[in-house]
């Protein structure tokens, strides 16, 4: 699944089992909304079917997503991507608490800084809790896994979040691998230059074989520079 984060033209986009629930996790602006933004419009790219892309408008304004150079911005795929703009984790609760009652479930959802719509002094008092913001990612992530579980039964739907860490490690881990089971993860490898690394935490398979896809962000392109096996590096 990691080519499916960059343009199709540059590599092939393989047929292969995808989870039904990935996490893309990075530090701040390493291109984790370009990453996004690809993998939306190579969903509706290949199944001609609706994407829905769900994120915060002034963030979105403030960092707008960088797609390949050779994808045709006029391109009648974009038409298939519905921007939903949401402000906290109760709107994502709403969505997916209905969405068993679309007519139409979208080939994919995807949901740029899942972790900062959940504030932590709000969930904290809804709660009564300290770890109220814990809680809340819970719940929400169980909805959400129950809702494209279901989905999946009637036609294929994917949901990808992402996420921001700082450090080596994606922020509370312990929580997205009770619900996902495949996580990507960005590094840094020089100015403007990063490595996506993909695990595979499901309890039947193990650690899966970890692959790396070398990426960079140039004159606002998204520039894909190859996939190599984690010993290759």
């Amino acid at each position: 699944m990691i080519e499916s984060f960059f343009d199709g033209n540059q590599v092939e986009i393989l047929e292969t089992h995808v989870d039904p629930i990935t996490l893309l996790s990075g530090p701040p602006c390493c291109g984790k909304t370009s990453l996004l933004f690809q993998f939306a419009y190579n969903c509706a790219s290949q199944s001609n079917a609706n994407v829905v892309f769900m994120c915060n408008r002034s963030r979105l304004q403030s960092k707008r997503p960088y797609l390949s150079q050779s994808i045709d911005p006029s391109s009648h795929v974009f038409k298939l991507i519905q921007m939903k703009y949401v402000e906290d984790d109760e709107e994502i609760k709403k969505y997916f608490a209905a969405f068993h009652l679309h007519d139409k479930i979208p080939t994919a959802v995807v949901v740029d800084d899942f972790g900062d719509l959940f504030d932590d002094r709000t969930c904290q008092e809804r709660y009564t809790n300290p770890r109220g913001r814990n809680l809340a990612m819970v719940r929400t992530l169980a909805l959400c896994y129950n809702a494209i579980t279901h989905a999946n039964k009637k036609s294929p739907c994917k949901l990808l979040l992402s996420d921001t860490h700082l450090g080596n490690s994606t922020r509370l881990l312990y929580i997205y691998k009770r619900w996902i089971s495949s996580i990507f993860t960005v590094k840094g490898d020089g100015p403007g230059s990063f490595l996506l690394r993909n695990k595979n935490y499901s309890r039947s398979c193990g650690l899966g074989k970890t692959r790396i896809a070398k990426y960079s962000i140039a004159l606002k392109d998204l520039v894909f520079e190859g996939i190599t096996d984690d010993n290759e590096q």
